[in-house]
């Protein structure tokens, strides 16, 4: 029997897969795919649990990723590298310099008027369609801005969490660049399509290579490549042709550091700007642990973990994705719920957690105070930057003060911790 919803978000799990090919037959891969557990924790989406018997994916990395030495293990329906080097100094060099990404598993796709791309007003269409999926204000966007979102269900509950960037270029209007999870885009597309279906259409891009360059240097190694880098700030977007060429580059990223995402045509070009970026001295290749303890440090959330269909934004501590234009039209799904949580507060309030010893605190590890259980933690882990054990979860709302005194449950004993504002390293956005 298939665990509940919750059940599938406090439990963390990796299993282990042969490596296979489409056909089913066994790579030269296959040993590469192994559990990693003592490297770090893997979380996957309940929807796409993989066993031994089902075949994963390979994004257009795969090579390169075994090339430089990569530690292959399934996840989102991937073999996906967990750590080349290891997870601390992968962790530490994005942090110092620059580090390579391959987020190619990802969802990132275009929405487009099936009528009208391009003409005056095409935008605010487009907009208004993608608007009565999503909380945020869209049709503000600027050409080539971004904007981080929620796809919500009728209640108002958390479907994922996506960027939405509205295209630049002349002829463009009424389309947007969207990418959503990796774990969920299957379901995510299915409602968009389902919804929107009658006047959009969807192109998926997930066959190309999406790739992220995180870190204080990313700016100076990729404008030698791409000088329009330079002029970018944080979450806008340029729309490049270099001959047959297309290129999206996006100023943005999950780390908490400045750097940028490139999705990039699956083909020699694309493989040669993600070889001649790993041959630069000031980038290494960085595996899924690094990226994880990376965003837990930013006070990122992780979709599946620190946020489902059973969160709304509120509680979840992100209502400023819903500008104050959104909330007084109220006309976005589960309004009612979500802004009787702005004006009564939420039950339950997400919150980061610092660890008081040196053991960390896992997923699923209960949140007690005076030995009543009031939350859970969501995300933990060893923060390489900050030396410590870091943590975030949902506690109540009465007890989500910073400097709140908590007792986590670890291995069945009371171990201290205190309720910590987050982020717990300050981001370096290029505003």
């Amino acid at each position: 029997m298939a665990a509940s919803p919750k059940e599938q978000v406090t439990r963390p799990h990796l299993e282990r897969v042969e490596g296979r090919n489409l056909s089913g037959a066994r790579t030269a891969g296959a040993a590469q795919v192994r559990q990693s557990a003592r490297f770090v924790l893997l979380w996957k989406a309940p929807e796409l649990t993989e066993t031994a018997t089902e075949t994963l994916r390979r994004t257009p990395l795969y090579d390169i990723h075994l090339a430089h030495g990569g530690k292959m293990v399934p996840f989102a329906g991937y073999e996906m590298p967990v750590q080349f080097e290891g997870v601390k100094p992968e962790h530490l060099w994005t942090r110092e310099s620059a580090g390579l990404f391959d987020v190619s598993h990802m969802g990132p796709c275009f929405l487009f008027l099936k009528d009208g791309l391009g003409t005056d007003g095409a935008h605010a269409k487009i907009a208004a369609l993608m608007e009565r999926l999503v909380p945020s204000n869209i049709a503000i966007l600027k050409p080539g801005q971004g904007r981080l979102s929620v796809l919500l269900n009728e209640s108002g509950g958390i479907l994922d969490d996506l960027i939405i960037t509205r295209m630049p270029g002349e002829g463009l209007d009424g389309m947007l660049y969207i990418v959503v999870n990796g774990a969920v885009k299957a379901q995510d597309w299915a409602h968009i399509e389902r919804e929107l279906g009658d006047e959009a259409m969807l192109q998926k891009a997930d066959d190309r290579i999406l790739m992220a360059l995180q870190g204080p240097k990313a700016e100076a190694v990729l404008s030698e490549q791409f000088p329009e880098a330079t002029d970018l700030k944080f979450m806008r977007c340029a729309y490049l042709q270099r001959g047959d060429e297309k290129i999206m580059l996006s100023r943005s990223g999950y780390t908490g550091e400045d750097g940028f995402e490139l999705l990039l045509p699956n083909n020699a070009y694309g493989l040669g700007i993600v070889e001649d970026l790993l041959a630069d001295e000031r980038v290494k290749p960085i595996g899924l642990g690094a990226r994880d303890s990376l965003r837990l440090e930013a006070g990122l959330c992780l979709y599946g973990h620190d946020m489902d269909t059973t969160r709304d934004p509120v509680e979840a501590d992100l209502g400023w994705v819903i500008q104050k234009s959104r909330r007084e039209r109220a006309d976005f799904p589960g309004a009612e719920r979500i802004l009787k949580a702005f004006e009564n507060g939420p039950a339950e309030k997400r919150v980061g957690i610092q660890p008081l010893e040196r053991a960390p605190a896992r997923e699923g590890t209960e949140i007690q105070v005076n030995g009543e259980t009031v939350g859970i933690v969501t995300s933990g882990g060893f923060g390489p930057s900050v030396e410590k054990p870091v943590a975030m979860g949902y506690v109540r709302a009465d007890l989500a003060q910073a400097g709140t005194r908590i007792d986590l449950m670890v291995r069945g004993k009371a171990r201290p911790a205190e309720v910590c504002d987050l982020p717990f390293v300050q981001p370096n956005y290029k505003r």
